[in-house]
């Protein structure tokens, strides 16, 4: 299998034959040059740091409170000196997908449908991934498939497969500061940047200059 993660210190999406919901027609038509785009503007601002070779792994090891405390901060402070902004998603176990999907769509909203992407990718094209998972493959990715249960590096893989993306990870590891996962059969048509805290949690990462505007809220009136 061809490895297709690399790490830096430093999608065309199949359609269903089912007919499509609401909400996947109207992601369709997200899929637009607009956001496509590879204009390399974070890259840009990390092309000093090298690379370093990762290996796609599932979730095996979780930090201690500890840990995780002086891993947040670390990550700050990388954000901080490279002009970066981390847009939070939820921690529900589906933070992996509503990163992408605020990434891909501008809006966290859509993280069942990534999901269901990443999941049609690991069914259908079982010989790129099941030799990095230690399980089942099939009990792997039906588990991949319910809300809540946490990605791990190899959906990211899968993610960058489905969606041509190259998958960039500003983390909090200590020598590891940036993985980059790349397509393994296709040339990316879009970068997706993402935070990487302590192995639990994602986020979606902008330039300060390029944070997309807040949505107004729905007001509520009472009669």
């Amino acid at each position: 299998m061809t490895n297709g993660f690399h790490s830096e210190c430093s999608s065309s999406t199949s359609r269903s034959s089912q007919p499509d919901t609401d909400d996947d027609r109207m992601i369709a038509l997200m899929l637009t040059e607009e956001y496509s785009k590879l204009d390399g503007a974070i890259a840009r601002r990390l092309s000093n740091l090298a690379p370093v070779p990762v290996v796609p792994r599932v979730n095996s090891f979780f930090p201690t409170f500890n840990d995780a405390s002086s891993d947040h901060q670390r990550l700050f402070q990388r954000l901080q000196a490279y002009g970066l902004f981390e847009v939070r998603v939820a921690g529900d176990g589906n933070c992996q997908f509503r990163a992408l999907s605020d990434q891909m769509f501008k809006s966290p909203q859509h993280h069942k449908f990534v999901r269901k992407e990443v999941v049609k990718q690991l069914k259908e094209y079982k010989s790129l991934y099941e030799g990095y998972i230690p399980m089942k493959y099939k009990r792997y990715y039906k588990k991949m498939g319910k809300s809540g249960e946490w990605g791990d590096h190899v959906t990211l893989q899968a993610a960058a497969d489905r969606f041509a993306a190259k998958i960039c990870l500003l983390t909090s590891f200590r020598d590891t500061c940036f993985i980059e996962i790349v397509p393994q059969n296709q040339p990316p048509r879009r970068e997706l940047w993402l935070s990487f805290w302590s192995e639990v949690h994602y986020n979606s990462l902008y330039e300060i200059r390029a944070i997309p505007p807040p949505k107004p809220r729905k007001k509520y009136w009472l009669f």
